[in-house]
């Protein structure tokens, strides 16, 4: 980062890879500030959370959501060198949510305040997944990123629940 302000988005304009200019509330922006929270609160539990494992798969989310930021932030006919290791995260993902019980009921969050932060990361993900079907309207989302959002919510609600039981 050469500087922390530019001001070439004080008019409501903000670049996309390349220098292509769009509006702030084009979506492809909506939905990378929505992963930017989204990453924000997987620090709240990754800085959280006491099993090493769980930290550490948690880390390796963030730097997906990096990766998948650049991707989402990348105009229509460019492409993007920048490798996705999504597919191979949603298999984890679905390792770790196979090898946990499943609740029996509903499950309403506030049983501790980690378990109420994890659920909320879980709805900020599902948040980011439905605005990136309704940018995959406008501009293609690989399939891998909408899959990667749809098992992460489920992998938080997973880690939910077992924080629950702790």
């Amino acid at each position: 980062m050469k500087q922390i302000f530019t001001k070439s988005g004080d008019k409501g304009t903000t670049s996309l890879k390349g220098g292509v200019r769009v509006a702030k509330y084009d979506l492809r922006i909506i939905a990378n500030g929505k992963i930017d929270t989204l990453n924000s609160w997987l620090g709240l539990l990754r800085s959280s959370i006491e099993n090493k494992q769980d930290s550490s798969f948690i880390y390796s989310i963030q730097e997906e959501l990096m990766a998948i930021m650049s991707h989402i932030a990348t105009p229509d006919g460019i492409t993007n060198s920048r490798s996705l290791n999504s597919l191979e995260l949603v298999g984890k993902m679905e390792e770790l949510i196979s090898a946990c019980e499943p609740p029996k009921g509903f499950v309403i969050p506030g049983i501790n305040r980690l378990s109420s932060f994890i659920h909320i990361a879980r709805c900020t993900a599902r948040e980011v997944e439905l605005i990136l079907w309704k940018l995959n309207c406008e501009h293609s989302v690989k399939e891998e990123i909408t899959t990667f959002f749809n098992r992460l919510s489920d992998y938080l609600f997973t880690l939910a629940v077992k924080e629950e039981r702790r």
